[in-house]
């Protein structure tokens, strides 16, 4: 071999041994980068929990467990519970994912399975403008839109309907204030509804076409194929989507305070006021002018934090079981 051969051959090794250690250092710099990324994320829920805890302390230390167990709520006297806004944050998200949810998974199949091509991206570019709009929108039209609408005909009729029936007279009983527990359920149902469809939606489309296409060829109908395949396939994405609605309904302020009454009482029938964890801090936080008033309202953001995580962990739970299920 001739010094000019191997003279290009070393400078074509210098290079390619240049080139691997390149990638090394940025293969090492991109795994630092997504792990202290991942670290920091951990940081700031666990700072976020301390705060919380902190600025909870006081209250939590004077009133002890009945906080959690005492509904009235009485800034003269400074005697707090976070009983009745605990219940309608519960009762109000509940509502809203029970009615959203069948009726997003419904939007998604249709877009899927049977809407024609030509109208599929106006219909779910429409659902998807749901999500901009923003909450205090929602909690206006709630107000001097829907409420009155419901006030003057819904309500009146349901009442109507259940009067002699027993249980559900007192689900639905009392004066038709148009406002309350229901209207404010119903505005969560149409603020999460946009979310879940769209998420349950984008993961129809992941569906292999192999798999409807041969179900399809052994005589399934389009129910068949949804419920036996379509909806198996994709219940991780189905249960992220309703996750993410149930956190949106958890922790809405505005559209609710507008519509839900703001009343610190519980009461059986779901026409009747009541008040959420979020509406209470946006509606008292600004007139806290105590430490145990400001302490009591940080406790209640606590409890939020607290209920919102157990939901996921127990939605998480309920995956595994899933999946080992499906695997056995």
């Amino acid at each position: 071999m001739s010094a000019a051969s191997e003279a290009v051959t070393a400078s074509s090794m210098r290079t390619r041994e240049a080139t691997v250690r390149r990638f090394a250092l940025t293969d090492t710099i991109f795994r630092s980068a997504t792990r202290l990324s991942a670290i920091l994320v951990l940081v700031i829920l666990g700072g976020v929990a301390i705060s919380l805890f902190a600025g909870s302390w006081q209250a939590l230390s004077k009133f002890g467990f009945s906080f959690l167990t005492t509904e009235a709520w009485n800034p003269v006297t400074e005697n707090f519970g976070a009983l009745a806004p605990i219940y309608g944050t519960l009762v109000t998200s509940a509502i809203a994912i029970l009615i959203a949810v069948p009726i997003g998974i419904g939007i998604a199949v249709f877009l899927t399975e049977l809407c024609p091509r030509p109208l599929r991206r106006p219909i779910g570019i429409a659902v998807e403008l749901l999500a901009g709009i923003p909450s205090i929108i929602y909690g206006i039209w709630g107000l001097f839109v829907f409420a009155p609408f419901l006030q003057t005909t819904i309500q009146p009729f349901i009442i109507w309907v259940f009067k002699g029936i027993p249980g559900l007279n007192s689900l639905f009983a009392g004066p038709p204030y148009g406002i309350g527990l229901l209207t404010s359920s119903l505005i969560l149902a149409i603020m999460v509804l946009p979310f879940i469809t769209s998420i349950t939606k984008d993961v129809f489309d992941t569906v292999p076409a192999v798999l409807k296409e041969s179900a399809y060829g052994i005589g399934c109908t389009t129910w068949e194929v949804t419920r036996r395949v379509v909806i198996p396939y994709t219940r991780v994405g189905i249960m992220g989507g309703v996750m993410l609605g149930l956190g949106r309904a958890l922790g809405e302020t505005m559209a609710v305070t507008f519509v839900i009454g703001n009343a610190h009482r519980i009461s059986a029938s779901l026409f009747a006021p009541g008040t959420t964890i979020s509406a209470t801090i946006a509606n008292e936080f600004t007139e806290a002018d105590g430490e145990l008033y400001t302490s009591s309202l940080v406790a209640l953001g606590l409890i939020l934090f607290i209920i919102t995580f157990v939901i996921l962990a127990i939605a998480r739970y309920m995956l595994l079981r899933i999946d080992r299920r499906a695997g056995a």
